[in-house]
Formats: C-alpha cells, sequence, structure tokens
C-alpha cells in the first residue's frame, strides 16, 4: 500500500509539528509506503493535492482539522487524474468535526492509521456551492450570520487564546440584529428574518457542538438548521443548548432537509465553509451523494 501524506504543522495550535514525526512513524512501523509533504501557507493544501498525480497512490491522508481538510478536498476535485483515490483523515485539529462523524479524535488518532491499513472504506456525500462567481466543495459544514461572525470576531481576538470565542459570543450578542433571508430548498421557496444558518454534512460543528443531531455522512441529503428571529437574552439561551443537540426543540430554530438549495440575505453574509471565513452570500449549495470514498474504523 502505498499513500500521499499531507500534513499542516499550524492545525490544532501547532499540534501538526508535534504529530508530524510520530505518524511517519506509525506509518513506517506499520510497512505503509508513503510520500510526505508539508503545507506552508493557507491555500497550499489546494494546490499540493490539485497537482498529485493519484495513479501513483492508493490514498490521501490529511493530518490537520476541518480547514486543512476541506484544503484537500477542494485539491482532490481539482486533480485531473482518472483515477480516484479513497480520502483519509487523522484528526489533530481544533475542531475535527468531520473525523468525529466518522468516529475518530485526536486521542486517539492511532485508530486512523489502524483504519486506513484495514483499507475498509465508504462513500459519503460531499456538499458543492458556488459564491461570487466560483464553486468550492465542502464535507463537514456551510454556514452564515451570528455564528460566523463570533468566529470571525474570536479570529480577531485570537490574541486571548480559548478566551477569544467567549468574547465574540458577547461582541455578536451585543450587536445582534436579525437579517432577511430567502430560501429556495428543493424547489419549495420561503422567507424568513433569521440570525443564523448551518447547513450541515455532519452531525457536528467545531469540536463539541451538536449541530444537525439527525444529520448522515452517506444519506443523499443537507440538513439545514435556521435559528429565526430572536431576543438577545434567548441567543444566549440557545448556544448551550448546541452542546446537547437540544436546540432543536426551540420554536425559533427550523430545521429540514434539502438536496439543492439556493439562499438570498438582504446584506451580504460571510461564509463559513468547514471553519474558513470566505465567500458571501448569495450562495447556491448542493449535495453530492457518495461523491468521494473515505477511509472508516
Amino acid at each position: 500500500m502505498k499513500i500521499f501524506y499531507l500534513n499542516n504543522p499550524a492545525a490544532g495550535h501547532k499540534n501538526g509539528i508535534k504529530y508530524y514525526p510520530r505518524i511517519e512513524n506509525a506509518f513506517a512501523q506499520k510497512n505503509i509506503e508513503f510520500d510526505a509533504v508539508q503545507t506552508e501557507y493557507a491555500g497550499h493544501g489546494t494546490e499540493i493535492v490539485k497537482e498529485i498525480n493519484f495513479e501513483k497512490y492508493d490514498g490521501l491522508i490529511v493530518s490537520g482539522g476541518d480547514g486543512t481538510i476541506f484544503e484537500a478536498l477542494n485539491g482532490y476535485f481539482a486533480n485531473q487524474s482518472k483515477k480516484r483515490i479513497p480520502f483519509g483523515v487523522i484528526p489533530i485539529g481544533r475542531g475535527n468535526a468531520y473525523a468525529r462523524d466518522l468516529d475518530l479524535i485526536p486521542e486517539k488518532w492511532e485508530e486512523a492509521v489502524d483504519a486506513i491499513i484495514s483499507e475498509k472504506t465508504k462513500k459519503v456525500d460531499v456538499g458543492v456551492f458556488t459564491t461570487e462567481g466560483k464553486k468550492y466543495y465542502f464535507i463537514n459544514i456551510l454556514g452564515f450570520g451570528f455564528v460566523t461572525d463570533i468566529a470571525g470576531t474570536a479570529l480577531k481576538l485570537r490574541m486571548f487564546g480559548d478566551l477569544s470565542y467567549v468574547l465574540g459570543v458577547f461582541y455578536q450578542t451585543a450587536a445582534l440584529k436579525a437579517y432577511n433571508l430567502k430560501i429556495e430548498a428543493d424547489g419549495k421557496i420561503f422567507e424568513r428574518e433569521n440570525v443564523f444558518v448551518e447547513i450541515s454534512n455532519t452531525r457536528y460543528t467545531g469540536k463539541d457542538f451538536l449541530m444537525a443531531p439527525f444529520a448522515k455522512l452517506d444519506d443523499g441529503l443537507l440538513d439545514v438548521t435556521l435559528l429565526n428571529k430572536l431576543s438577545r437574552v434567548k441567543v444566549l439561551e440557545c448556544l448551550p443548548k448546541i452542546f446537547k443537540g437540544t436546540h432543536i426543540n426551540m420554536k425559533e430554530v427550523e430545521t429540514f432537509q434539502a438536496r439543492h438549495i439556493k439562499m438570498e440575505t438582504n446584506t451580504p453574509k460571510l461564509l463559513t465553509p468547514d471553519g474558513q471565513l470566505m465567500g458571501s452570500t448569495p450562495i447556491e449549495v448542493e449535495c453530492i451523494p457518495g461523491a468521494i470514498e473515505v477511509f472508516i474504523k
């Protein structure tokens, strides 16, 4: 078995630097032949994977978090090789939401290596979206609104470490303002006064948010969660509920499934595909059933 191994040294507060030699050693001990490359800047993963000759490998393995996977995924679908190879992830990032839906966690990253050795795979869905005239792929989530604004604020306050997200929550809650949202989902059109949208392919978002409790990676559908207009107090009540997935029981929360989705807002809203901050509304989103084969336990 020969694989192409891509590592993000900056993943998980530089966990990538620490785990890179350990993962290489694990491959060597288990007689896995590999070519290894590390990313050097944002977007580098996409560039690297786009140019790989898949004919030479039996799998593409990525160690990092959801952002690293996003880059590799977009390189995968831009790759012109006729051969398609299985995609594997070794979770060492901050969120690892996608890996969690595969029952892979950083504390037991060796299990991800064992999954590669077993060569057990399954086909999973991938989301594709168009924003600002460009097409991108995602495998975890695509969101905008309040949750994205928090992420943007936390990024600016990253010097405060883990406290940056908490500060982002309070800042964006104080600035809370609903916006007009128009949705077309599988031909059905409706409008809402909205606070945030999450379009999920997986159950989890970020590290611990159970955003879409009933989402499945291989059901051919995307799970949409809408938080509609509510008070600031209600927002603060909602956020802790997302850890257990009970937010979906709130009257202000609306959920549905769809394969093809269009969304427009009265003002452009920043997007977070797989945790990245890029693009803006309006967007067109589609689920591609069984688009990629992934290694599983």
